[in-house]
């Protein structure tokens, strides 16, 4: 006969509601259990079974202390019965001597029925998960997470759907990772037990998303649980490959509807449209306050609605209201704040949006820009503005590993200019009035260096001047700027505004 697995035992999710009040040492199963209303009407002689009595103990300690020593001497192992709980400290300390570990439960004939169907009944336990399962399966879920917590509260244990990188979805536990990485992803049915706990695991059979498992999770499941939640898992697969479609239906349709209502805020630019704002008030995008915008965007083609699940995944976990959405080739964000936060704090969010950036660059060919913080609906105009021109550069910033951060640039706020021509002239007359106010020779002499390529000798040629004059002017000209023209970006920066007011 099967040994009764104390662990497996209190892993059942129809186990009466028993729980441990002294394991003794050394006992970890039972040879099986027998139910009896008294102590007295107990076999005369158990062989290490688990005595399960419907009726609570005496109150008197030393008739608590005689009924555990009366259970341990006739072979038993164990004692489980309701109103444990009343049981004293000595008489707990009396079965933790004599090698007798105590259980509380609130329905023995529960404890009973968990312990044969464990013990002798594998397909009782397997039809008792499934229809479990069945049951879950009637519900009418609002979601994905919401049928997985459904799941969970009737199978008993924790569910999680998992791919090869981590949990995406998880209920009633957490699924720990030495668990999720013993799972062999290339069966279609697995269960595995290490240290940290066990689960048996099915593949998603999703025509939209590859690489999902569904896995149903729990610490002390015995051989017996796993291989009846791997079947449980198979029956309720189909149920959660149909939510994950319908879920991705309602997400295209809804993140079309969010890039819309996006576009008519950006396009509207400083006209206010009061339709726009209250459809932006309806979906939770807050106006008032104090914006911090980002925008992640692909280097390369990718698809934007998993980076989307992955960005919103994300931005979950972060103790501020935040808010994503697709727009072009990638995701537009912004964090919003009642009040201004402190420049610490702010330094805190957007290393957050950075640690975002960082590991979705693992799965996404993407770079970053950041905006800067700014206040009302138009500040979220221009902090999103910000955002926008900083992923144009953060394209090109390997060094940054593709991460800008707006606020972090100097003479560069040229560069971000560009990507605009109303703004470009005035950005460049703004960077480059310490020189104009000299007079027109300092700007003359700094454009024609900058188109010989940073060349002393071939700016004199042009210019008709001696080399130390055009090396005295550019040595000014750097002072009054406060630019190091040895910095690429910088001298392109200047280069550019220096076009421009030519």
């Amino acid at each position: 006969m099967t040994p009764l697995e104390l662990r497996a035992l209190l892993a059942h999710p129809a186990n009466g509601r028993a729980r441990v009040l002294v394991e003794a040492v050394g006992v970890d199963a039972f040879a099986g259990v027998i139910v009896a209303a008294r102590e007295e009407m107990l076999p005369a002689r158990g062989d290490r079974e688990l005595a399960a009595l419907t009726e609570p103990p005496p109150s008197a300690p030393w008739q608590q202390d005689a009924l555990v020593r009366r259970v341990r001497d006739r072979g038993f192992r164990g004692l489980a019965l309701p109103g444990a709980d009343a049981l004293g400290a000595g008489s707990r300390g009396l079965a933790a001597r004599l090698g007798l570990t105590l259980l509380a439960v609130d329905d023995p004939m529960a404890l009973a029925r968990a312990a044969w169907e464990l013990v002798q009944g594998r397909d009782a336990l397997t039809l008792g998960y499934v229809r479990r399962v069945a049951q879950s399966i009637e519900y009418s879920a609002a979601h994905l997470a919401d049928l997985l917590r459904h799941l969970s509260a009737s199978v008993g244990h924790g569910v999680a759907l998992i791919d090869a990188e981590g949990v995406l979805l998880q209920a009633g536990g957490e699924l720990p990772e030495a668990v999720r990485a013993a799972i062999d992803f290339g069966l279609w049915q697995d269960a595995v037990s290490v240290a940290e706990g066990a689960a048996a695991s099915v593949r998603v059979d999703s025509p939209s998303r590859a690489g999902l498992r569904l896995a149903v999770f729990g610490s002390g499941l015995s051989p017996a649980q796993l291989s009846a939640l791997a079947v449980a898992a198979e029956v309720a697969m189909p149920a959660v490959a149909a939510r994950i479609l319908i879920d991705e239906v309602a997400d295209v349709s809804d993140a079309a509807v969010a890039s819309g209502l996006l576009r008519e805020f950006l396009e509207a630019r400083d006209a206010r449209d009061p339709d726009v704002e209250q459809r932006m008030s309806e979906r939770g995008w807050r106006t008032g306050g104090y914006h911090l915008a980002f925008r992640i965007a692909g280097r390369r083609r990718l698809e934007t609605l998993e980076l989307l699940r992955f960005v919103r995944r994300n931005l979950a976990a972060l103790p501020v209201d935040s808010q994503a959405v697709t727009s072009g080739r990638g995701v537009t964000g912004w964090l919003s704040f009642a009040e201004p936060p402190t420049s610490a704090r702010l330094d805190e969010h957007v290393a957050a949006v950075r640690a975002l950036h960082d590991q979705a660059r693992r799965s996404f060919d993407v770079a970053t820009g950041v905006g800067s913080l700014d206040s009302g609906a138009s500040g979220l105009l221009r902090s999103i503005d910000g955002a926008v021109d900083g992923v144009r550069i953060a394209t090109g910033r390997a060094a940054t590993g593709w991460f800008v951060r707006v606020d972090a640039l100097g003479v560069e706020q040229v560069l971000l200019s560009w990507a605009g021509s109303d703004t470009f002239v005035p950005a460049a007359e703004s960077l480059l009035a310490p020189l104009v106010s000299q007079g027109p020779e300092l700007l003359e002499t700094l454009t024609a260096y900058l188109d010989h390529e940073s060349g002393v000798s071939a700016t004199a040629t042009a210019l008709g001047l001696h080399r130390n004059t055009v090396a005295m002017r550019i040595a000014r000209a750097q002072e009054l700027l406060g630019i190091d023209l040895t910095d690429t970006d910088a001298r392109l920066a200047l280069h550019l505004a220096c076009r421009a007011l030519r």
